[in-house]
């Protein structure tokens, strides 16, 4: 037994049961922003202690625990993803009543949760991990005490999700029952065409519909990004989806064969209705939440055309991709976060003269969204470049058509806010104040988006080396 292989994950449990002590013994008048800051410490910590974990390539625990560079790199991706929200959160948390330093120490388990996913090599540990980083995402999505949207939202989230959960639930008790295993890499030899094994398939692949909210199964995703609190939000629209297509690159592609049941054409034809009706509903939004929550749909779509090239390209579109959706997502939520504080509303038409109130907010705002929509120079073009690339050099052209036609359409409802910020007059002049953790959390989301966009190929080439362990 290799216990190093889970010094990350021990750190991180650590690092949260001491936050948990910390937030019980402090006084709570103090309000825990300290908390905060050391939650930040902690989790930069570990990601720097994480850097050294690349080549390790091992198993341990009788197979059912990895570390590989695919698991690092997606480690990488919830850590950043977590530390941003974090700093995001300190001046929002500041408006709840109490239990300022129990939402830093939710942030921490829900990271943990997903990162025993990275490294679940057996469907019983990736399980476990998924309902660590659900259960908590129950409560930080309820967080806000008498606020009826956040307390709906986490009751849907609860519900809809142990649905999705038992479906899936009952897909991989298929799979133990086809093949005598759990452990992923001995599915592949053990499996063959049988009818049950369509239907494992089509129950795991409609579970994990849920997790990264694709189309049909997206319809818990407005309601619960609308009332969660707004940093959760971007949190669930990030570093959630990023876990369950971590897990769903790591099942498919080295435990379910495509002989028999071909699980790439299932694949193929979510991706092209969550491509396609994920941006045509985000058009009539009004709502900025909801917006990017269709946005946030859409873009699980773009994703799943790189699981559908199913090869090195594709693994590597996925994984570039998802760490630049960390930074433009988390950037335009920084944003909204504040605004939405400061204005009591979330409708787009409030956005009105943002740039005369606040410059910063409306710069970093415009280029996340052009970076989401995949404008040229900024990130966002470079991902979905290689997304459609990868199934472009299969010589499958319709999911690269249909991408960019989506990413034209998608362009309206970006620019539509844009307009709003830099076009209209403001109904209130005065500057709104932003907290020294929010400018450096846009700042940095904001630097990194234009530098990937125009010198992509250091996370490029970090990205193949950790798809190609997969194959």
């Amino acid at each position: 037994m290799n216990y190093s292989l889970l010094s990350t994950e021990m750190l991180m449990a650590a690092l949260g049961i001491g936050l948990l002590v910390l937030t019980i013994l402090s006084p709570r008048e103090k309000g825990h922003q300290g908390i905060g800051y050391a939650a930040v410490l902690g989790m930069f910590g570990i990601l720097v202690a994480l850097t050294f974990q690349y080549g390790i390539n091992e198993t341990t625990f009788r197979e059912i625990w990895i570390v590989d560079d695919f698991a690092v790199f997606m480690k990488q991706v919830f850590l950043i993803s977590a530390i941003l929200v974090t700093l995001t959160s300190m001046q929002y948390i500041s408006t709840l009543p109490r239990y300022h330093g129990e939402f830093f120490v939710m942030i921490v388990f829900a990271t943990l949760g997903m990162m025993v996913m990275a490294s679940a090599n057996d469907l019983i540990t990736l399980f476990v991990g998924m309902e660590l980083m659900t259960v908590t995402f129950f409560v930080l999505v309820s967080f806000i005490l008498g606020n009826g949207r956040s307390s709906e939202a986490g009751m849907k989230y609860l519900i809809l999700g142990a649905m999705s959960t038992a479906i899936m639930l009952y897909g991989m008790s298929l799979l133990y029952g086809l093949t005598g295993t759990t452990i992923i890499p001995e599915l592949m030899e053990r499996l063959t065409w049988s009818p049950a094994l369509a239907v494992a398939v089509i129950m795991i692949i409609a579970g994990f519909g849920f997790k990264i909210a694709t189309i049909p199964f997206h319809m818990w995703s407005p309601d619960i990004y609308e009332g969660a609190p707004t940093p959760i939000t971007a949190f669930l629209a990030v570093a959630s989806k990023a876990a369950g297509f971590a897990v769903m690159i790591r099942l498919f592609i080295q435990g379910v064969p495509t002989t028999g049941v071909d699980w790439i054409v299932i694949i193929a034809g979510l991706a092209l209705v969550t491509m396609i009706f994920g941006n045509i509903i985000a058009i009539p939004q009004t709502n900025i939440k909801r917006m990017l929550a269709y946005s946030s749909i859409a873009q699980a779509g773009y994703l799943l055309v790189g699981l559908m090239a199913a090869d090195v390209a594709g693994i590597k579109s996925i994984l570039f991709y998802t760490m630049i959706y960390v930074f433009a997502n988390i950037g335009a939520f920084a944003v909204v976060t504040v605004v939405g504080k400061e204005l009591g509303s979330y409708k787009i038409s409030d956005y009105a003269g943002l740039a005369q109130r606040q410059p910063l907010l409306a710069t970093v705002m415009t280029i996340s969204l052009l970076s989401l929509a995949g404008i040229p120079p900024l990130a966002g073009f470079v991902g979905k470049l290689y997304l459609f690339a990868a199934i472009m050099d299969q010589g499958i052209l319709w999911p690269a058509f249909v991408g960019f036609v989506m990413s034209m359409i998608s362009v309206y409802y970006y620019l539509n806010v844009c307009l709003y910020m830099w076009r209209d007059d403001p109904t209130d002049e005065r500057p709104i104040h932003v907290s020294g953790a929010i400018k450096f959390t846009v700042v940095i989301s904001m630097v990194v988006t234009l530098v990937l966009g125009v010198y992509p190929q250091p996370l490029a080439e970090m990205a193949n080396v950790a798809a190609r362990v997969l194959f």
